[in-house]
């Protein structure tokens, strides 16, 4: 089984690396823009798996350009896929960043440049014998602002990632939604961690809300990255019927199981889903990307 993981070098998408790596029949593709980093991960994943079943490929998510080069990379070393976990982001950030295709960094590194490699990528997973699917790191709070998605007239990093997460919530329910009246099918379903994951991150933090998410922690309120990844693996192993299941739902893990998380509103507003699928069309300008979308949606 081929795995894709995106953000694979820290936090979530490194624990899942690590425990799917243990996996004898698991080859896994890690995506992240610091080329030491990939380096580095890859070889640590090699000592728990083998280094002919870990390969990465090297791209800054806030380039749109460089997710071009990453797909048509992919596709010209890999004929197979399984799976994607759709993953990287950028968390709290001191200021508002615009990246050089002019768009918020947040919208842009934890939706968009997402949206448009899973778009290119579908093909690939529809063919799986596994029964393809794509899993969404995506929490349930944030709400879009689409007469602001750049967040030009008011900007904080709780507002962008909100922003994204509920992005990529719409996105996945769209996806459910295409795939629900094709075949083969693709599952497509988002994961909400019951506790916050301890990564970097908290080294990048102001020292107060450092201070508090230390003591949060001896409360037993974080988890680490491997028991995140231990959690999340089934999502990737389990058969293709348990997988479909799941498809079109947030899921999370309670009562000592991976169950449904109850949908946030706005993934029931189909004019929402199909609006924001037009503009990140639109924000991408890319013509592979609209064929993709365009063969999903052809009756």
């Amino acid at each position: 089984m081929k795995v894709l993981i995106t953000g694979a070098t820290n936090g979530m998408g490194k624990g899942v690396a690590r425990a799917l790596a243990t996996h004898p029949n698991v080859e896994l593709v890690l995506l992240g823009r610091s080329q030491p980093l990939l380096a580095q991960t890859s070889d640590e994943l090699a000592r728990l798996s083998t280094p002919a079943r870990i390969s990465t490929i090297r791209c800054d998510l806030s380039r749109l350009r460089e997710v071009r080069e990453a797909i048509s990379e992919f596709r010209s070393r890999h004929t197979t896929l399984d799976a994607i976990f759709i993953n990287a982001g950028i968390g709290y950030a001191p200021r508002h960043d615009v990246t050089e295709d002019r768009l918020d960094a947040h919208f842009q590194v934890n939706y968009l440049s997402q949206f448009m490699l899973t778009l290119n990528l579908l093909d690939l997973l529809e063919g799986s014998q596994h029964g393809g699917r794509v899993v969404f790191n995506t929490p349930s709070f944030g709400e879009l602002k689409f007469d602001d998605l750049q967040l030009e007239k008011e900007w904080n990093y709780e507002l962008a990632l909100g922003q994204g997460m509920a992005a990529k919530r719409l996105f996945f329910t769209r996806l459910h939604e295409l795939y629900e009246r094709r075949a083969p099918r693709v599952s497509c379903f988002g994961f909400e961690i019951p506790k916050t994951v301890w990564t970097n991150q908290i080294n990048l933090i102001p020292f107060a809300m450092r201070a508090a998410a230390t003591v949060m922690k001896a409360f037993g309120q974080f988890i680490s990255i491997d028991a995140c990844g231990q959690l999340m693996a089934p999502l990737f192993l389990e058969g293709q019927a348990e997988s479909a299941e799941r498809s079109g739902h947030l899921i999370t893990h309670a009562n000592g199981m991976l169950c449904p998380h109850p949908k946030p509103p706005t993934v029931l507003d189909a004019a929402q889903r199909e609006r924001l699928w037009k503009v990140s069309l639109d924000l991408c300008a890319d013509e592979a990307t609209t064929r993709a979308a365009g063969r999903l949606t052809r009756p």
